[in-house]
């Protein structure tokens, strides 16, 4: 208690010293202000806003939720049911402060807040944890990271992104903890919308038709509801990549590879590439309300979703660093190699392999979540009690569409020249024609099928008492989580045609690159054409009946892993409310503690004798919470808070695992005792909310972050493929995270009519990171994977009447996307910016057109290794355009 007091003395007394500055900076303001102000009161209540427009309505909830808040939130508003502000969840996330998104092939699919990484956020749904699913196209599975492309946007009603959490908030986040907030009948009422919209992509040029249907009924009490809707979507993606595996450090200095000197990086596999997917979900959602008495109410949402991805790849692998294959030479460097720093810029290099490269995967990802709340509120007693139940599941349907690679080569010289630097495409030449068929011998046909199974199971109880005086609640609560990963792959490695020519399988068994405008957009003399094998004629010819029913191998037993977590939490908390001076100070204090049994399991093999193992850990935490907001003027508000808060690792970097690549020598692996990121994080904020639909923010945050994850490499010896370099995760590092933000939006309703439905909506996003770490042997100073340094978004916007019209422009900084190792460079992703646009005309009273464009000046999505000398890959997945119609009933 007496450390509480000093922490509000201490608070107090900053709020005393800035209190009359800001008074007197509001009084001089206060007398021009043309709208009138939605202050605050003490118990809550508000004015009412009333703001014209749908986007504009959107903007001042949001803003309004972030004003009463007691503790930092930044919001997003659907503008009505099934009319969220963007066609994608994630997309929307990103014009809040802070926080940035991951576009692969264009579409919004993981968050990252405050420059840290999907991982470090917690996902909920109306509250509730939810299992996830979870990358199967190429084995890259995480476990931590919410995939936002499951939820129908169109059945959320608001997102909030908590950046500061209070005590009775679920851990799990060092980022922000992000709710997805869906529609409820109570709240909706008695309405129909049907939304008929057309996905248009420039690389594909197709169209595929979404449509969604939500209808809500109550009775005339209100005290029974009922809301359902359905969803399909379908989407046609295209996108062009130029794609290097990295760059690594000493390929050629012994004397079969050229005896080049130390010390000088050159590329490792390369491939441009076409990577097209066939999207398509079907989405249902059913939510009952009953409200008996208005103290009562029980609460019950169902949300099923099923997402379909059919990945066709057509590469050509070109392998500069070839280890030799089939019995052949290494690859070798020539004389006259070009030396920049510490880069060979351009060589010559002979026994190169070249392999046309199919890839196919029917991707299948179902989630299923069912949550009921009870809630009670006599008096000033609040009780809720909280269950959810929910199952994810990756998978591909048939083994027969598990990551199947069918592949064929030849061995040749290439010449290469990257002194272009990585936003052109670099020179890539060799004297066998890539086209034709005749030069080409069948490689080791690969299909690797996956099954990835998450469940989760989630309990809670709440109670709460409203107080007078100094405290003005106390409550209580405790959690119960429950979470299981079951993930299996297999390696089906098929080389009963290995080295045949090609062509003795017929002209059925491959085919030119179906498209002739590869990266056209971009400079750069590599290959635009080539020659790439049929997936159904491989498949048809290796994978036989005998092959598929073949016994497991050590290999995929040492691939699949189960990870279960039983997680137990309570927490107490205390709200509190008292004057400073003339101002008044409200906020909360209190303290989880979180009881976490996890066991690991998996298989370990020696020779050829394979041992399951399961290693169990325990973690105990106590995480405090502070939160302090306090009423500096009638329109200002100042916000203080610090949390210890906690994001688990990986579910795959504690899983007992080794996955081997089958393209290159080296392997990942897990570590079973890892510890949780640990993190102590401070925040502070002025909030000036200086019209009904207009705020003008500012805040400084700050995270040290404890026992950081980092990457260590080993050379192992894997019985078979010989020598590969495994990475695997170790906790070895600290790192502080601190910066700033500001945030600022308004409805420009002072200006006369026509021009009073303009506004504009922007932040700016700074972010600083101390760390000293190592991946490998390699150190890494200040730097943390997938930290942006500056982000910031900009929308204006016209919303009055039947019009309704939105440009904006989002960019992030280039940031880390891979550490490397002790002989690769680290991965950037180059800066990035997408301009958006959207335009709605209400036609009728109940009908709207509508038309969305993104990506609109079609920007390429860019990476390079350490230094701009050396390219990474080029993406260009094109422009996207949805257009529709919306009726309302």
């Amino acid at each position: 208690m007496l450390t509480f007091r000093s922490l509000l003395k201490a608070s107090a007394s900053l709020i005393l010293a800035t209190g009359p500055l800001v008074a007197h900076a509001q009084d001089t303001t206060a007398a021009t202000a043309a709208a009138p102000q939605a202050a605050e009161s003490s118990d809550g209540q508000n004015d009412e806003i009333v703001v014209n427009g749908t986007y504009a309505r959107s903007l001042a909830a949001g803003i309004e939720t972030k004003r009463r808040a007691a503790y930092g939130v930044d919001s997003i508003s659907s503008t009505d049911i099934g009319k969220f502000p963007t066609q994608n969840v994630a997309e929307a996330l990103q014009l809040v402060p802070g926080v940035a998104i991951t576009r692969p092939r264009g579409e919004g699919l993981y968050v990252s807040v405050r420059g840290l990484g999907p991982q470090f956020q917690n996902t909920l749904m109306n509250g509730r944890t939810v299992a996830l699913n979870d990358l199967i196209e190429n084995g890259g599975a995480a476990g931590r990271q919410f995939r936002f492309e499951m939820l129908p946007a169109e059945f959320t009603s608001s997102i909030d992104v908590v950046k500061t959490p209070t005590a009775d908030m679920s851990e799990g986040a060092l980022g922000g903890n992000i709710d997805v907030k869906t529609f409820h009948p109570l709240e909706v009422g008695n309405k129909t919308t049907v939304n008929i919209r057309g996905t248009y992509t420039t690389q594909t040029k197709d169209v595929r038709p979404n449509v969604t249907v939500l209808t809500s009924a109550k009775n005339d009490s209100g005290t029974f509801g009922i809301l359902a809707g359905a969803q399909y979507w379908g989407k046609a993606v295209r996108n062009d990549r130029f794609m290097n595996f990295g760059w690594l450090l000493n390929r050629y200095t012994s004397p079969q590879a050229g005896g080049a000197p130390t010390g000088l990086y050159s590329p490792t596999r390369t491939r441009p590439t076409v990577e097209t997917e066939d999207r398509k979900r079907i989405s249902g959602i059913v939510s009952a309300q009953w409200a008996p008495t208005p103290e009562l109410q029980t609460t019950l949402d169902v949300i099923a979703t099923r997402l379909d991805v059919a990945y066709d790849e057509f590469g050509l692998d070109i392998y500069p660093d070839d280890g030799g294959t089939a019995g052949g030479p290494p690859a070798q460097i020539q004389p006259g190699y070009t030396v920049v720093g510490d880069t060979i810029t351009k060589a010559t290099i002979n026994n190169v392999r070249f392999m046309g490269t199919r890839e196919y995967s029917l991707n299948r990802h179902d989630l299923l979540t069912i949550g009921l709340k009870q809630a009670w509120n006599p008096d000033r007693w609040h009780v809720n009690a909280n269950v959810n139940w929910s199952a994810a599941h990756s998978y591909h349907p048939d083994y027969r569409t598990g990551t199947v690679r069918s592949r064929a080569y030849f061995i040749a010289p290439l010449t290469y020249d990257a002194s272009a630097g990585y936003q052109s495409i670099p020179t890539f030449t060799t004297p066998v024609d890539v086209t034709n068929p005749a030069n080409y011998k069948l490689f080791q046909f690969n299909i690797a099928p996956k099954d990835s199974k998450d469940w989760d199971v989630y309990s809670r109880a709440d109670v709460a008492r409203d107080l007078d005086g100094f405290l003005s609640k106390l409550a209580a609560g405790g959690e119960y989580h429950w979470r299981k990963r079951d993930y299996f792959r297999r390696d089906y490695l098929i080389d009963t045609a290995t080295n045949q020519p090609l062509t003795n399988f017929g002209a059925g068994a491959y085919q030119q690159l179906p498209y002739d405008d590869f990266l056209s957009g971009v400079s750069g003399n590599a290959f635009r054409n080539w020659l790439v094998p049929v997936t159904a004629a491989y498949v048809g010819n290796f994978f036989t009946p005998a092959i598929q029913a073949q016994p497991i191998t050590n290999g995929d037993r040492r691939s699949s892993f189960v990870v279960t977590e039983k997680i137990a939490a309570a927490y107490l908390r205390a709200d509190y409310q008292f004057d400073a001076g003339q101002v008044p100070v409200t906020g909360n204090l209190g303290v989880r503690y979180v009881h976490t049994d996890q066991v690991a399991s998996g298989t370990l093999t020696s020779g050829s004798v394979a041992t399951p193992v399961s290693y169990p850990k325990t973690f105990n935490n106590v995480l405090p919470s502070f939160n302090l907001r306090a009423d500096l003027t009638p329109k200002l508000v100042g916000r203080l808070a610090a949390s210890r808060v906690l994001t688990r690792p990986n579910v795959t970097d504690t899983a007992p695992r080794i996955t081997v690549s089958t393209d290159a020598p080296t392997a990942s692996g897990g570590n079973p005792q890892l510890v949780p990121f640990l993190a102590t994080q401070f925040d502070g904020s002025l909030e000036w909310y200086f019209a009904p639909s207009g705020m003008l923010s500012g805040a400084v945050f700050y995270k040290a972050m404890d026992d950081y994850i980092t990457q260590s490499n080993t050379e192992i010896n894997i019985p078979g493929r010989g020598i590969v370099r495994l990475s695997s995760s170790v906790n070895g590092g600290n790192a502080k995270v601190y910066g700033a933000e500001a945030a600022y939006s308004q409805v420009f309703t002072f200006l006369p009519a026509p021009f009073d439905g303009f506004g504009v909506q922007g932040s700016y996003t700074h972010t600083e990171v101390k760390a000293d770490y190592t991946a490998g042997s390699r150190t890494i100073k200040d730097q943390l994977i997938g930290l942006s340094k500056n982000s910031f978004n900009l929308v204006g916007f016209y919303d009055k009447g039947p019009l309704s019209a939105r440009l904006s422009h989002v960019w992030r900084d280039k940031y880390l996307s891979g550490t490397g190792s002790t002989v690769q460079a680290p991965t950037y992703v180059a800066a990035f910016g997408s301009l958006d646009g959207q335009l709605s005309v209400r036609a009728a009273e109940n009908l709207t057109l509508s038309l969305e464009g993104i990506n609109l000046a079609g920007a390429h999505q860019d990476t390079y290794n350490d230094s701009k000398q050396r390219f990474g890959e080029i993406n260009y997945y094109g422009r996207t355009i949805l257009f529709g119609v919306r009726a309302e009933f």
